[in-house]
Parts: structure tokens; sequence; C-alpha cells
């Protein structure tokens, strides 16, 4: 069965169609955030008209998702979208069945299945961008926790010295360990570094290097917390910056000595499927009707 898979993002909508393990007809459109979250699911459906001979579509949107219900739970970067029953509106929209998944879970299904994480039982993909995002695969499978939103893994606590009551986000690993965090370190050290590509072709600079070595401490400092309580088989890391082997090489050589020697086993991988993990997830998770990866 040829599958519609869409990513709904804050800035951009994503799509293409899944057949036999491919991926193809790739497009990507601005997302009319603006105009709300209704506007988006119909602006999605829009775009699975355009899709020749799909049975189904596989969605994954940022915020957070009750998949049983295929609604959003939280979503702060489109308006109106909290709330929003997206599986009911977009089956009116199109009549076809619908499954919906929050990004970063869909992201480590398509690594499970087709990238990084194929062959593993147990892993925790961290995707390392504005801000930072993670799922779990455990026994095979995703974990969604409770209330469906486990895994937010810039949630973690890795100051505390910086906690600020009623400040949610304050002392988290994502205000540290974000590719925006270390945008941020760069600027403070040169205007000129305004990202991760300008910051890497100058980091045979003592200071550019400096300045990467402090923030890849910040990001050992959850990996090495992930491993511990966890213990899965590989972090898998996701994000532009992860795709340097140098960055990996480092990240080895700063958890190593702070990990208990049992837990030194772990492997640490580059995700492999770049910004269509999360449409590969969303489209096997369409074919299987369900949640199991």
């Amino acid at each position: 069965m040829r599958v519609g898979c869409i990513d709904i993002g804050g800035t951009a909508i994503k799509s293409g169609v899944l057949e036999n393990g491919a991926l193809t007809d790739l497009a990507s459109a601005p997302t009319r955030a603006a105009e709300g979250g209704r506007a988006v699911l119909e602006q999605a459906a829009q775009i699975a008209a355009g899709m020749r001979g799909i049975g189904a579509l596989g969605v994954c949107t940022c915020g957070e998702v009750d998949t049983d219900a295929g609604a959003i739970r939280l979503a702060d970067n489109i308006p109106g979208y909290t709330g929003l029953p997206v599986r009911e509106i977009l089956w009116q929209l199109t009549g076809l069945p619908v499954t919906v998944e929050n990004d970063a879970n869909a992201a480590a299904v398509g690594e499970a299945r087709f990238g990084a994480g194929r062959g593993l039982e147990h892993f925790v993909f961290v995707s390392y961008g504005t801000g930072v995002g993670g799922a779990l695969i455990l026994s095979g499978g995703l974990y969604r926790g409770s209330r469906f939103s486990a895994g937010e893994v810039g949630g973690l606590v890795t100051h505390p010295e910086a906690l600020r009551p009623g400040q949610v986000g304050t002392g988290t690993y994502e205000r540290y360990a974000s590719a925006t965090a270390l945008v941020a370190r760069a600027k403070a050290a040169d205007p000129a570094l305004t990202d991760g590509r300008a910051i890497f072709a100058r980091l045979a600079e003592p200071q550019v290097k400096a300045v990467v070595r402090a923030w890849l401490a910040e990001v050992a400092a959850g990996l090495i917390s992930l491993n511990h309580l966890l213990n899965p088989e590989a972090l898998v890391l996701g994000g532009g910056v992860m795709e340097q082997p140098w960055v990996l090489e480092q990240l080895e050589a700063l958890c190593a000595p702070n990990t208990k020697p049992s837990f030194r086993e772990l492997r640490l991988l580059a995700a492999e499927l770049g910004n269509r993990a999360g449409l590969l997830g969303a489209g096997w998770l369409a074919l299987e009707g369900g949640p199991a990866c």
C-alpha cells in the first residue's frame, strides 16, 4: 500500500509517499501557522489530496500528541493547535485512515525501522536543534509514558543552580545542550559565528574549538545520565551538528570516564535519516495501524 506521510512543523510541512520501504515525492511548504491550527490541518489535507493512490495517511507533528485520540495535548508554536482532534479533522477532509504521532517519536520509529536503530531493541533517540527532542525505543517498541509524552529529554535538569521558580525550562538540558545554545556561546565569542556551519568551518581555531568543547561537555552530561537511567544499547543522536564524526569522537571521550564501567558498552550513533526520519516513521506507523514500531 502507498502511504502518504506528512510532517507538520511550526515553520514547514514536509511530505512524501512511502511504498515498499522507499520514500518518494518529497516536498516541503511553509506552514501557515499564523492562520491557526485549523488552517494548518486544511493545508495538510490539500497536500494529501495531491498524493496519487495513497490508502492511508501517517502524520507526525510538533507538540504533545494523545495518540489514542489522535489529538494535540499541548503545542506552543501554532496558535489554536492545542486540543485539536487532528485525526478526526484530517479523516473528515481526506476520507483516509489517519495515524498521528509526535514528531520526535516518529523520527525514532523511522530510525528504528530504516536507519541507525535497525536491529536494536533498546535505544534513546536525541535530536539537537532549536531545542533538544527525544524519544524512547524500549523492548523493540515506542515507549510513550502514562500521558503519551515520555522522552522529553530537553527537560532534564542539568543545572539545578539555574532553576527559577515558575520559569519552566530554566536549568534544563535544552538550555545548555541544544544547537541554539551552541550558537549563542559561539556568537558571544565572535558575532560572525551565526550558525553551525560557520562554527565548524572554523573549528581549527583554538577559540572556536574551546567553545565547541564546552558545549560538548553539556551534551555529554545528559547522555551520561540517560545511559545510567535506561541502560540502552545505543544513543542515536540527530541534528545536523551530530553529522560531524569529530563530534561523536569527542562525546565518546567525554562520556567514558564518567560512566560506570558496566555501562560503557553503550554505543553513540549518528542518526542516518536526517529530516526524512519523521516522515518514514509516520508512514510506518500508518502501515502498522497502531503505535508499535
